[in-house]
């Protein structure tokens, strides 16, 4: 299995194909529908965004508070074409990839591939797994929106699937397969 640690550079995302099975380690921010509408309020102000978008990734999840000694409690992906209509835009701003489950609307594939990104889907169902692939998490803006608050989290080898690459080929299309790395 192909081990990628984020930040990427640009060789390790043209690397990535639809199907292929990885681990992923590093940091991403979590961010579910009521942070993207945050984040969307706050540019259409005029004012800074809580964390740099430039070549980040945006996990869509609300992880459940932590229990004692550990990082974080359950953290599974939300479905993500509930952000399809943030989504494209935040490609274009920078961000690198996103962390979801399930299939992503044409738009949101176009801006994968206009901006060289990509789209990981992690398995439904599996918050508890996930969340022991978690070595720290950091509150990083909205706390109000408690579960749905913006969060740093550090991954450890989390196993993921590449969904969408940036040359506009899905898991979610019939001609492309899983291919383990």
């Amino acid at each position: 299995m192909k081990h990628i640690t984020a930040p990427f550079d640009e060789n390790t995302l043209k690397g990535l194909s639809a199907g292929d099975i990885i681990e992923f380690s590093g940091n991403v921010f979590t961010a579910r529908d009521a942070a993207h509408k945050r984040i969307f309020e706050l540019l259409r102000a005029g004012k800074p965004l809580p964390f740099d978008l430039k070549g980040s990734g945006i996990f869509y999840a609300g992880p459940c508070p932590a229990m004692p000694g550990r990082p974080i409690n359950s953290c599974g992906p939300t479905t993500s074409s509930r952000m399809d209509a943030y989504a494209p835009a935040l490609y274009d701003m920078g961000v690198a990839f996103v962390i979801g489950k399930g299939q992503v609307s044409s738009e949101v594939r176009e801006a994968i591939v206009r901006n060289g990104a990509v789209y990981f889907a992690a398995v439904g169902g599996a918050g508890a797994f996930i969340a022991s692939h978690i070595t720290a998490a950091k509150d990083v803006a909205f706390l109000d929106l408690g579960t749905e608050a913006i969060r740093e989290l550090t991954f450890e080898r989390v196993p993921l699937i590449v969904a969408a690459d940036r040359f506009g080929r899905s898991v979610y299309d019939r001609q492309t397969g899983f291919r383990r790395q």
